[in-house]
């Protein structure tokens, strides 16, 4: 029997982290690893561990001598199948800490289904390991119980939305992972083609066209949980491929997509966490969230907000905020008051992190306890312009201000992460768990940093109705249709209606650069579904990853994926990616032509 099925008679009966005070009487039989081994005086006590938990597995020479002789050779990990009987345990042994910590399985049979080797750290929660150490050994660390229940909290949110989608009627349909290379934000991943040499195939960035054409095929409520790449630089927050969550729907407006993302999340929530997230989610336009926040994806639980003083800086003598406006630019403030705990070192650190977030400096005003300002630009300021300052930004003694003045980006992005780091330096929270909102009515196109039009978000995005006439002629005005799902400052997804009319899409195709030609050989699958009779339609993708980490809590997404990548986009278990032998190059048409100093 054992040469067929190495389990033999022992099949389980009921998972280690289940067992409680009422199996206590039961025969069955527990399988997992062995988590630890002590030897109390002959007595001999294992630890078994599964995915559910922890069971103590007790081992008595009088009661079972083959069992218990075979304990003794019992190591860290090894893979056990264990017979006995549930009994409970004296009230001085019972273990509070543990679920199961009432009761221990006597054990009367066990099989060693497999040795292990050491494993090369313990496979414990509250230890400190090196992230390469853990993706290099990524069995071992996913056998760790963090790890375990971030997974599972993830496939439980998967369930989640994909009976949500199904419940509302979006019908799930499968798109192709090989297509071609579209603009959307990011380098394409390529792959070439053996039958058509010098061809090559790109893994989809997001399937956003694909579906697009399935609303004009008349399926009319489509979801996806679907598999996206993009060759982008590692951070926290990144990976080479990841999950999102497709969605896209027809004869809708913004008003009803948004209602149905509310449903996703509130559901997600709900059926993972136990969390009744308040309904309707806020929502905050582009600019408003810009202006108070400097983020348009804002953590709006810290209570710091930006307030602007272009107006009252405009004609100041301290050139350094008149010279910005004059130049287009803008003067913003960040007043931080009860601000006593921040020392002359820490204005020091914040103004060099302000430097890598790309400010020529940052200026700062204290208010001393006699009201006073401690600064070395209030010699600067004229008394008219300090009682300005003071009242916009309702200054008081202990009050700390800070100022942005350049291009307002630039503002944006130095006041807003400013604003980030004193909210959690000074832990300015308003005691919310929870913040989810929506940002709305973004701005269809803006500038590069050459200072050349380009798409906020993709080329795709429809304009408002009354914004198409300006898209040739002022078309930084051209407001968008488009929208952002954001929870604690984190951006969940993006959406928007989409341009269904072909002369819409080619008129945005070619502010930006695209002749019709051009635009046609790129884009004309899509132009001709569009021309065939597209609805009016729109959608969203939900960072799935990004979700499950929330819900699970963490700092990175490797935390809520199997098998990721590291930050410079390496597979350690796999030893991906790898050279490749050159009979098959050739095959493709290839050759790789290494950059200098690059190993061969």
């Amino acid at each position: 029997m054992d040469r067929i099925d190495p389990l033999g008679d022992l099949r389980r009966g009921e998972y280690c982290g289940k067992l409680r005070a009422s199996d206590v009487g039961r025969e069955l039989v527990l399988c997992g690893w062995v988590q630890r081994r002590r030897d109390h005086g002959g007595v001999i006590f294992v630890d078994l561990r599964d995915r559910t938990g922890i069971a103590q597995v007790v081992f008595k020479p009088d009661t079972a001598p083959a069992a218990h002789a075979r304990a003794e050779s019992l190591r860290s990990e090894f893979v056990l199948a264990v017979r006995g009987r549930v009994e409970a345990r004296a009230p001085d042994a019972a273990n509070p800490n543990l679920p199961t910590g009432e009761v221990e399985l006597l054990a009367d049979e066990v099989r060693i289904l497999n040795t292990a080797s050491t494993p090369p750290f313990p496979i414990e929660d509250d230890i400190e390991i090196d992230e390469e150490v853990r993706l290099r050994h990524r069995v071992h660390d996913l056998r760790r119980p963090c790890m375990q229940r971030s997974l599972e909290l993830r496939h439980r949110l998967l369930q989640s939305v994909r009976r949500t989608c199904t419940e509302l009627g979006l019908l799930e349909i499968e798109t192709p992972n090989l297509t071609r290379a579209t603009p959307e934000g990011a380098r394409d991943l390529l792959v070439p083609s053996r039958l058509q040499p010098g061809s090559f195939y790109a893994l989809p960035q997001s399937p956003q066209l694909i579906k697009q054409m399935l609303m004009a095929a008349g399926f009319d409520a489509y979801f996806q949980i679907v598999r996206c790449f993009r060759d982008e630089d590692g951070r926290s927050d990144r990976q080479l491929e990841f999950t999102q969550i497709d969605l896209e729907l027809s004869f809708v407006g913004v008003d009803e997509i948004l209602e149905l993302l509310e449903e996703i999340t509130v559901r997600g929530f709900r059926e993972t966490l136990g969390v009744e997230l308040e309904r309707p989610f806020p929502r905050l336009s582009f600019a408003e969230a810009m202006a108070r926040f400097g983020s348009d994806r804002p953590d709006t639980r810290i209570q710091l907000e930006i307030v602007d003083l272009s107006d009252v800086l405009a004609g100041s003598g301290f050139k350094v905020f008149s010279g910005a406006i004059a130049s287009g630019g803008v003067v913003r403030a960040l007043p931080v008051h009860d601000a006593d705990s921040l020392t002359r070192g820490d204005l020091d650190r914040f103004e060099s992190e302000a430097k890598n977030w790309g400010a020529r400096g940052l200026a700062w005003v204290r208010v001393a306890a006699d009201g006073s300002w401690q600064s070395p630009i209030a010699k600067f300021l004229s008394d008219a312009e300090r009682e300005k300052i003071a009242e916009r930004s309702s200054l008081r003694p202990g009050s700390l201000v800070f100022f942005g003045a350049d291009r307002e980006p630039v503002v944006c992005k130095v006041l807003g992460r400013l604003r980030e780091a004193l909210g959690a330096r000074l832990e300015r929270f308003d005691g919310r768990a929870w913040d989810p909102l929506f940002v709305v009515d973004f701005p269809l196109f803006k500038e590069d940093e050459q200072g050349q039009l380009s798409y906020m978000h993709m080329p795709f995005v429809a304009p408002l109705e009354e914004d198409i006439e300006l898209i040739s002629s002022e078309p930084l005005r051209v407001r968008a249709t488009h929208y952002d799902l954001v929870l604690n400052g984190v951006e969940l997804g993006s959406g928007s209606l989409r341009n269904h009319r072909s002369s819409v899409q080619l008129e945005i195709l070619e502010a930006l650069g695209y002749s019709e030609a051009k635009a046609r050989d790129r884009f004309g699958f899509l132009l001709d579904a569009l021309d065939a009779g597209a609805p009016p339609h729109g959608g969203f993708a939900f960072g799935f990853d990004r979700m499950s980490l929330l819900i699970a809590g963490g700092d990175s997404l490797r935390e809520v994926i199997a098998f990721p990548k590291t930050q410079r986009m390496q597979d350690l278990i796999m030893d991906a990616p790898s050279r490749i032998d050159p009979e098959q190059l050739q095959e493709l048409g290839l050759r790789v032509r290494l950059p200098r100093g690059e190993p061969k």
